[in-house]
């Protein structure tokens, strides 16, 4: 069944590519617009939402032939903090203007290292970081060096030292749910943006009291969505795509390249101990090309079809190990695959053509297959409604008793995958629970007993 609609989704994509929305790229296409929702926050010791009274996801996209410009507040949608390791930050508007190329091309020179800071962003108009943190070992020291708590490395903020702090597992406590967390307000993922409850290995429990949001599920059954553009202008998709890259062969999770030394000694740094564990710096990896379709190269990339490119493209993918964990380098890097020429302006200087998404007109290609989980079944006092994949419009929630009286409704927002119904007042019984918009149609029956 998955086969035959993986060749269906092939085959409704191409045909669309190639004639109403021929000139439209995925570029312009896939971005999450919204003018009226605002964002929230959670604070510490309270898993009530408070609301921040920003809009979220992108607010316009604007394209010129070489272009696509995507304005956003780089609030996500789904609830952001709170951030455990003390960060006193939160996520705050940054009026940001990314521009990205609508025709990318891949870089035949010198490789361009990924940078501190943003290096590209998610469709929701959120921040993608790489790897690092700023923090580093001091030879001179013996110590760390950068970063909140530490003395300057030498060579200032941003300086390579020999060995350079991985964020992933050493800013693992200052995650919220959603495996994200701001600088200086700029709320930002250094990996794959699915929360940390919905892993196959829980490695946080911060989704225990706080919702397990995010801007989509992992679904091991079904190619990821394309979530995001690094700044060279490739795409990035989740963790599982087509086997091979011509699209045949299944669906299977796309495999990082980079391994962990054996070495316990690090020349110049540390040894491997219980405070600096093999992975804690990102020296610790080293690039071994592997020949399977299914790995990635060394920029956690590779050329291949995707629903939204049936021709092919290069791409990028969020790389998780079989727990469902993120393994380095997480998304892109160390360098880029592409030339990087621009990343964000602060005004759009040349003329542009405005494009506002309309999600009835299949755009979301590849998408339609979302699937929904709804527990506790049998509920006492809420039902937790989940949907796997990427919501790329808002999904409207009925609560129905049997005699088709709606008796509560909600909304999953999109960039997002998961609401809430209280059912606590509710007489035991059963009830219809219908999921509805242009993606998904689901009807599925609970018990709420008390």
């Amino acid at each position: 069944m998955h086969q035959f609609n993986r060749l269906l989704i092939i085959a409704v994509c191409s045909l669309f590519a190639s004639n109403v929305f021929a000139q439209i790229e995925p570029a312009i296409t896939s971005w999450l617009q919204n003018t009226t929702e605002v964002g929230s926050y959670y604070m510490q010791g309270n898993s009530t939402a408070i609301s921040n009274n920003i809009l979220v996801n992108a607010q316009s996209v604007d394209y010129s032939n070489d272009w696509v410009y995507v304005t956003t507040n780089g609030i996500p949608s789904y609830p952001t903090g709170p951030f455990l390791d003390g960060n006193p930050s939160q996520a705050e508007s940054q009026s940001a203007i990314f521009k990205i190329p609508l025709v990318p091309s891949m870089n035949s020179g010198t490789l361009t290292a990924t940078t501190p800071g943003n290096i590209g962003v998610f469709i929701n108009g959120v921040a993608l970081f790489d790897w690092r943190d700023g923090v580093a070992w001091n030879p001179n020291t013996s110590s760390l060096c950068g970063g909140p708590g530490n003395p300057p490395c030498p060579g200032g903020m941003g300086a390579q030292m020999d060995w350079n702090r991985d964020a992933v597992p050493a800013e693992k406590e200052g995650f919220d749910c959603s495996k994200g967390h701001p600088a200086m307000g700029n709320y930002h993922h250094h990996q794959n943006p699915s929360a940390f409850k919905l892993d196959e290995e829980v490695v946080s429990t911060i989704c225990n009291l706080y919702d397990a949001d995010g801007l989509y599920a992992i679904d091991s059954t079904m190619h990821s969505p394309l979530i995001g553009f690094a700044y060279d202008g490739f795409p990035i998709y989740g963790a599982y795509g087509f086997t091979n890259t011509d699209g045949t062969g299944g669906i299977s999770r796309m495999k990082s390249s980079y391994q962990l030394s054996s070495s316990a000694t690090r020349l110049g740094g540390p040894d491997v101990d219980a405070t600096y564990f093999a992975g804690y710096f990102k020296e610790d990896y080293q690039y071994v090309a592997n020949a399977a379709s299914d790995y990635l190269d060394e920029h956690n990339g590779r050329f291949c079809v995707t629903p939204e490119y049936p021709e092919g493209t290069y791409a990028y993918f969020t790389s998780v190990d079989e727990n469902w964990n993120s393994t380095f380098p997480y998304v892109v890097g160390p360098t880029f695959y592409g030339n990087v020429v621009v990343t964000n302006v602060t005004s759009i200087s040349e003329a542009v053509t405005n494009y506002i998404s309309d999600q009835s007109t299949g755009l979301g290609c590849g998408l339609s297959e979302l699937s929904v989980s709804i527990f506790p079944n049998p509920a006492s006092d809420l039902i937790a409604i989940q949907i796997n994949g990427l919501i790329r419009e808002d999904a409207e929630i009925g609560l129905f008793d049997l005699t088709g009286k709606l008796i509560r409704s909600n909304t999953i927002k999109s960039g997002s995958t998961i609401s809430y119904i209280d059912t606590k007042v509710l007489k035991s019984g059963l009830y219809i629970v219908l999921i509805t918009s242009n993606e998904v149609n689901e009807r599925q029956t609970i018990v709420i007993q008390h």
